[in-house]
């Protein structure tokens, strides 16, 4: 008896399913890793954002007491012209400088500013051949 071995032919619909699953699960991976990316920088902004509120409160918290005569540790006056700073992170702060008088005031500053000079990376690594 001569028995030929059955085959199952593997045709070229198969391997376009192979090759679609294969594209769909990389597309996936690339999406899943995208989406955890911009987790990571909502996550930041919103560090961000909640530091620089708190430290506007004590700033406002600040100004409050200046308007009713007190002088907060910190504070640095020239006749009616106080200049005081409010840590917003390592890197920032935020600088308000006001003029009292009485019961009104005018801001003269109220903005956030680096406390940290920026160093930058100048060396850049070059291949030199031998």
């Amino acid at each position: 008896m001569n028995r030929r071995a059955i085959l199952m032919p593997i045709g070229g619909s198969s391997l376009l399913v192979i090759f679609s699953v294969l594209t769909l699960s990389v597309f996936a991976l690339l999406g899943l890793s995208t989406v955890r990316a911009g987790l990571r920088l909502a996550e930041g902004n919103r560090k961000a954002t909640e530091q620089f509120y708190e430290a506007d409160r004590r700033a406002e918290d600040t100004l409050a007491e200046l308007r009713q005569g007190k002088l907060p540790e910190g504070v640095e006056a020239q006749g009616n012209v106080f200049a005081y700073s409010v840590p917003i992170s390592k890197t920032q702060v935020l600088s308000v400088v006001v003029t009292v008088e009485k019961e009104n005031y005018e801001i003269h500053q109220w903005k956030a500013i680096n406390s940290k000079e920026w160093n930058p990376d100048e060396y850049i690594k070059v291949w030199t051949p031998d």
